[in-house]
């Protein structure tokens, strides 16, 4: 605990750091301040009433951070942002020009971002239509107007670019990660409301199974820390080089390679994909041809939260995912590259393509070490809630996850911003 606590403490002493902690905690005030904002036309009690009793909408509900049962300005959250994400990093791998865009540095990095808000709008226009949809065949919304309804879609696009904007200025001006901050804040705002309702439905035979399921999770929080902080180490030695009168190199040391190198991000993206087929199934629902909705209740039904499929489906893409960002952040050509631009070798391995195929060959290895423990811990929660019986656990274990990966990430971060900033003070 102290490992986590003493840099976020040490930052607290340091001005520069200090502010960007107050700019985040503003941020997030922001947030939850229009995460309470509701659109108007909505029958709030019939809407929170309706989340209470769909298990799918509740762990929708969030991950967006209480807005959508709220029906705030924000509603959509960022789903409709990161599934542009998603959608423009796999076309990198069909369109040669994206690829090469992607490796142009900087510059290129920024130019796919301002793709990927181009690509926010329309989707989350769509996914704003399919909302009213959804709750106008519930008559929790009333039938309106083209004006209206142009007017209700546009305010809820314009929730989703500003919370895309508050993440864009904490990702800069802030602390962490911004997307995976404001989902962060989003679902610690939830959970004071996931434990009322979790006391609520204790009985005395269920008092035993939560006591098991915070037994199994303080275990998963420690697996998340353990896989997070472990490393393999490859061992760099640096060539002597004379020039002049100095003798450079001769020095040993190790590149650390992360058995989870792409943290938090794989499981939000998997979240994203995995709750679309539900979502498609509570829309086609209403829809009054028989044959459409008897084929949307049973896409409902197989992906319930709580299902095999839903859970393999999770798995998988959790999997995926976590090797899929971790080829996108982690180039061994390109550290094989700088490794032999600088006089270095691994022992045993030639530098330049054998070097890179060395570290490819390990990191595909530790990777699935990490991507199977990520899978897990993913999907552990809800076959624990099939046990207990307890609806809510599935959700707040979910969210701890999340809670717990962005912790450990932020903390990463703050050490290195003290580290560089006790660099820059003692090279002055």
């Amino acid at each position: 605990m102290n490992k986590i606590l003493d840099p976020i403490i040490n930052a607290w002493h340091t001005p520069e750091l200090r502010k960007r902690i107050i700019f985040t905690a503003m941020i997030f005030f922001v947030f939850r301040l229009f995460a309470h904002i509701p659109v108007p036309g909505i029958d709030l009690v019939a809407l929170k009433q309706l989340f209470s009793q769909n298990q799918f909408l509740g762990l929708l509900d969030i991950f967006s951070g209480g807005t959508l049962a709220n029906f705030s300005v924000m509603a959509l959250g960022l789903n409709p942002y990161i599934n542009a994400t998603i959608i423009l990093q796999l076309l990198q791998m069909v369109f040669p020009k994206l690829e090469a865009l992607a490796k142009e540095g900087e510059s290129g990095r920024m130019q796919i971002n301002q793709y990927a808000r181009m690509i926010t709008v329309p989707l989350a226009a769509l996914q704003g239509l399919g909302t009213y949809a959804l709750l106008k065949n519930q008559n929790i919304i009333t039938n309106l107007d083209p004006l209206t309804l142009a007017s209700l879609i546009l305010t809820l696009t314009a929730g989703t670019i500003l919370l895309m904007w508050l993440g864009e200025l904490i990702t800069e001006y802030g602390i962490g990660n911004g997307i995976s901050m404001i989902i962060f804040g989003g679902i610690v705002g939830q959970m004071p409301v996931i434990i009322g309702q979790t006391i609520t439905v204790i009985s005395g035979d269920q008092l035993v199974n939560i006591i098991a399921f915070i037994a199994v999770g303080l275990a998963v929080i420690a697996g998340i820390v353990m896989v997070n902080e472990a490393t393999r180490q490859i061992p760099i030695v640096y060539a002597r080089r004379v020039r002049g009168n100095k003798m450079y190199g001769g020095q040993s040391t190790f590149l650390p390679l992360r058995v989870n190198q792409a943290g938090v991000i794989p499981i939000i993206f998997a979240v994203s994909l995995v709750l679309i087929p539900s979502l498609l199934g509570q829309y086609l629902g209403q829809i009054p041809n028989p044959a459409i909705s008897r084929f949307a209740q049973g896409v409902s039904d197989i992906f319930r939260p709580t299902s095999v499929t839903y859970n393999l489906v999770y798995f998988i893409l959790v999997m995926g995912f976590t090797y899929f960002y971790t080829a996108v952040i982690f180039n061994p050509t390109k550290i094989s590259g700088e490794i032999q631009k600088y006089g270095g070798f691994i022992p045993g391995i030639r530098p330049g393509v054998s070097t890179a195929n060395y570290l490819n060959y390990i990191l595909t290895r530790i990777t699935l070490a990490g991507a199977v423990f990520l899978a897990l811990i993913a999907v552990l929660p809800s076959l624990v809630q099939n046990v207990s019986n307890v609806a809510t656990l599935t959700i707040g274990g979910t969210g701890i996850l999340i809670v717990v990966s962005v912790v450990l990430e932020t903390t990463k971060q703050f050490e290195t911003m003290l580290v560089t900033k006790n660099y820059d003070k003692y090279s002055q």
